[in-house]
């Protein structure tokens, strides 16, 4: 398959695409949102505004990079912990611990005398 066929064949399923999700955001605006909210009715292309509005706020528009780079950041983080002690280790998690997670009062914490409370 030559590369303009290639071209072609995207740029018309990418088409497809935009149609199919514009129609079906209509339909459900047109079906939900007046009953419910007592709005108006859309039309197919305030639906695609809808959708590239949504996009831009909401998805951004993110290349192929996306998922390597939260690999990056597991990778860095991995590599760091990997490279401690096991007393780094045990003081970090303590510190992980303290920050994050809940802790029961102690006896002291709690007040000896019930109605100060």
């Amino acid at each position: 398959m030559n590369k303009a066929l290639k071209i072609l064949k995207w740029t018309v399923l990418g088409v497809v695409f935009v149609i199919a999700f514009g129609g079906i955001v209509m339909l459900l605006w047109n079906w939900l949102i007046p009953s419910i909210f007592n709005l108006r009715e859309i039309s197919f292309w305030e639906a695609l505004g809808l959708l590239l509005l949504g996009k831009l706020l909401f998805g951004g528009f993110h290349g192929k990079d996306r998922s390597r780079n939260g690999m990056r950041w597991k990778q860095h983080y991995y590599n760091k912990f990997s490279s401690m002690t096991p007393e780094e280790r045990e003081r970090f998690k303590e510190k992980m611990k303290e920050k994050w997670c809940y802790r029961e009062k102690k006896a002291s914490d709690t007040p000896s005398d019930p109605s100060t409370v």
